[in-house]
């Protein structure tokens, strides 16, 4: 069942106020007016009927924008079908590097700079530690995944990472993690030199006027969190994980209870209160405001693999560790239509009729008035467009 609220709603009655007191950059201005436009007359489709029964449907296209909460379960499932290839047969671990929220102001205001360096600094400190052969002595790999914020829509910038319990050794063998224990490093030594590198390549780039503002003082009087949860115990966990956090928006559908002429109603899951369900009312500008803090810039990669997992070595290192494991590379599978996929991994039947089960024939398309618009540059028809046009 489609919510009766969406986030589409939510721009549509509070943009063009929200907007007037905080102009808006011009990516964040596309993103806004792809998702108030997905799945609508806006963005073209096809209409088509029934050849048994007569039944007429009308099918608009989506806007297939990574913030969009309508879009992304087709991909999704795309990409976590390359990554189950890529699964090897051992415990996986869960590592998160969160940073201060006296960082926040440097990471709004450099967002591509510092989203980077975290990267940087969170991978740089795990393959360090994977290197060091009190711990394993070989070459990691890893997954990172880029989130921004937690249920309740607040800034939060932080890094997951997966990373299989083991290492490639530099004599071309296998090494797993210890046994004992249930994380793969220990947390607290993680903390304090992820803490250390970071501040030392903030002030870095802050001396080099690489990225603009005031480094915030006493960092090193509390605690950074490095949390490692425990592994998984099997590939499948793995990607059951994958396939919650890789292609997440900020906020589903689902979770908007309700939108008012002043109000937005959400509901949030509070993971340090043992997820327990919340309900919070917002004014709609102050919806808005937290939710265009976490559209990413143009172009930017919130997913990221290093280590012997890293595009340039994956093929040759992944051969390599199942050659010593003593197991047989996965079947590489064919690409698949997005209509197949739907149909294998989602239950969605396309182009089947709803009411009888008959094959839905294409009768009539909807030009895409977006792209056209993309292209073109054709006259505004509100005020988003305007907008971005101008």
């Amino acid at each position: 069942m489609s919510s009766k609220y969406e986030l589409a709603t939510v721009i549509r009655n509070f943009f063009c106020s929200f907007n007037s007191n905080n102009k808006l950059p011009a990516h964040k201005l596309r993103v806004l007016d792809a998702i108030q436009k997905c799945r609508t007359e806006y963005m073209g489709g096809h209409i088509e009927a029934c050849e048994v029964c007569g039944e007429v449907r009308i099918a608009h296209n989506s806007c297939r924008n990574r913030h969009c909460p309508k879009c992304g379960a087709i991909d999704k499932e795309k990409w976590i079908i390359n990554r189950e290839a890529d699964l090897l047969p051992v415990k996986y671990f869960h590592v998160v590097f969160t940073v201060p929220d006296k960082l926040n102001s440097l990471f709004m205001n450099n967002q591509r700079q510092m989203y980077n360096l975290l990267f940087c600094v969170a991978w740089d400190v795990l393959s360090d530690f994977g290197k060091t052969k009190r711990w394993i002595g070989g070459k990691l790999g890893a997954t990172a995944i880029l989130h921004t914020c937690g249920q309740n829509l607040n800034y939060h910038p932080h890094l997951h990472f997966i990373v299989p319990a083991g290492a490639l050794m530099p004599n071309g063998k296998w090494k797993h993690s210890r046994t004992r224990g249930k994380y793969l490093f220990d947390v607290k030594q993680l903390s304090n030199v992820f803490r250390a590198r970071f501040v030392e390549q903030t002030r870095k780039l802050i001396k080099e006027d690489q990225i603009e503002g005031i480094f915030p003082n006493n960092l090193f009087t509390k605690n950074w969190i490095v949390y490692a949860k425990q592994s998984f115990t099997e590939p499948k966990q793995v990607i059951n994980y994958l396939g919650r956090y890789t292609h997440r928006t900020a906020i589903s559908n689902d979770r908007i209870l309700k939108v008012s002429s002043t109000e937005v109603t959400f509901a949030w899951r509070d993971y340090n209160n043992g997820y327990e369900k919340k309900i919070t009312t917002l004014k709609g500008g102050d919806f808005l405001r937290l939710f265009c803090q976490h559209i990413l810039a143009p172009g930017f990669t919130r997913i990221r693999h290093y280590g012997f997992l890293s595009s340039a070595s994956k093929t040759k290192s992944l051969a390599i560790i199942r050659t010593f494991l003593n197991v047989k590379a996965p079947i590489q599978i064919t690409k698949e239509s997005r209509t197949v996929l739907a149909l294998k991994r989602m239950g969605i039947k396309a182009g089947v009729c709803k009411c009888c089960g008959g094959k839905m024939i294409v009768i009539q398309t909807i030009p895409n008035r977006y792209r056209d618009r993309q292209r073109q540059r054709a006259p505004p028809v509100n005020a988003i467009e305007k907008i971005v046009n101008n």
